[in-house]
C-alpha cells in the first residue's frame, strides 16, 4: 500500500460455509471499519472485508494524499492481498463516492454497487472555500475533529448526547466509538481522522474530477438507499427530495429507495437501518 499498511476488519463464514460470496464495505469520511457490524450480522455465509481506510482508524498514520482515486487505489490493492477478484461493494456516505470511483477505475473488480446516503453529487453552491464545503456538509461533525478528551468514558458521553443515537444507543456503538480514539502526543486522546484529511476528501469528493467521470461511465447494476434525516437527526437528510429528485433524473439507470424513519448514520449503525440495508446487499448478491 502506498505509504504504509492498510487496516482491514475480515468477518469470515462459518466454515462449512463453501464459496462464501465476498463483500466489500466502504464507510464514511470520520468513520471506520466498526460501522459495519449491524449489516455483517445480516450477511450469514457472506464473507465480509471493510478497509479502514486511509488517514482513518488505524491506517490513519498511512502517508500520502488520500482523494477517491487513492482510496479506490487502496482497495483494489486490499482485494489483491486478499485474493478477491470481484465483489458486491457497499459504500455509506463519503464511501458510496469511493465506491462509485472504485467502480469506474477497477470496473473487473467490481460486479454491483449499493450506495447508501451517499454517491451521487450533493447540493452545494458552487465557489465555496474547503472550509465552507467541511462546514456545510457536516457541521459539528468536523468541529469535534478538533476537541480532545482525557479517557474514552469522556468520549462516549460526548456521543450520548448527540442527537443522531438518543433512540439508538448499543455496545456495538460503544465499541465504534472507543476504536476511534487515539493519542493525541500530548496526553490527551482524539478522533483517528485529523480535520485535514476530512477537509481533503470533503474537497475532491465535492469538487474534484474523479465522481463525474466516474458518474458518467457508470457500468455496473446500481442500487442506492437514502435516509430522510441527516447527520443531526434533522430533515430532510443529506438529501433533500428536490435534488434527489434531479440527480436521479440524471442517472436513470440507479434504483432508489428512500428508507423512512433514519438518519445518516442510523441507517448503518443500528439494528433497524442494518436489517434493511443487508436485505438489499443480499438481493444484490443474488443476482451478482
Amino acid at each position: 500500500m502506498s505509504g504504509g499498511a492498510l487496516r482491514v476488519g475480515i468477518w469470515d463464514p462459518d466454515p462449512a460455509v463453501a464459496d462464501a460470496p465476498d463483500v466489500l464495505l466502504i464507510h464514511g469520511v470520520t468513520s471506520s471499519h466498526l460501522a459495519w457490524p449491524f449489516v455483517v450480522d445480516g450477511l450469514p455465509g457472506v464473507r465480509a472485508i471493510a478497509p479502514d481506510l486511509r488517514g482513518r482508524g488505524a491506517s490513519n498514520t498511512l502517508e500520502g494524499p488520500a482523494g477517491m482515486s487513492a482510496h479506490a487505489a487502496d482497495l483494489a490493492a486490499a482485494l489483491d492481498a486478499l485474493g478477491i477478484e470481484r465483489a458486491v461493494v457497499v459504500g455509506h456516505s463519503m464511501g458510496a463516492f469511493v465506491a462509485v470511483v472504485l467502480a469506474h477505475r477497477y470496473p473487473e473488480r467490481v460486479s454491483r454497487l449499493v450506495l447508501v446516503d451517499g454517491g451521487l453529487p450533493l447540493d452545494v453552491p458552487a465557489g465555496l472555500s474547503t472550509d465552507e464545503l467541511v462546514a456545510g456538509i457536516l457541521g459539528p461533525t468536523a468541529a469535534r475533529l478538533s476537541m480532545r478528551f482525557a479517557d474514552p468514558g469522556e468520549y462516549i458521553e460526548f456521543w450520548r448526547r448527540h442527537p443522531a443515537f438518543r433512540a439508538d444507543w448499543t455496545p456495538e456503538l460503544e465499541q465504534y466509538l472507543a476504536y476511534d480514539l487515539v493519542d493525541d502526543g500530548h496526553g490527551a486522546l482524539r478522533p483517528a481522522t485529523s480535520y485535514d484529511t476530512t477537509a481533503d476528501d470533503t474537497r475532491d469528493m465535492n469538487t474534484g474530477g474523479a465522481l463525474p467521470a466516474a458518474l458518467a461511465g457508470l457500468q455496473h447494476p446500481v442500487r442506492m438507499v437514502t435516509a430522510p434525516r441527516g447527520l443531526q437527526d434533522e430533515p430532510p437528510g443529506l438529501y433533500a427530495p428536490e435534488h434527489l429528485a434531479r440527480v436521479l433524473a440524471a442517472h436513470p439507470e440507479i434504483a432508489h429507495e428512500r428508507l423512512e424513519g433514519l438518519n445518516h448514520y442510523t441507517i448503518v449503525m443500528s439494528p433497524a437501518g442494518a436489517d434493511i440495508v443487508a436485505a438489499v446487499v443480499r438481493e444484490e448478491l443474488a443476482r451478482a
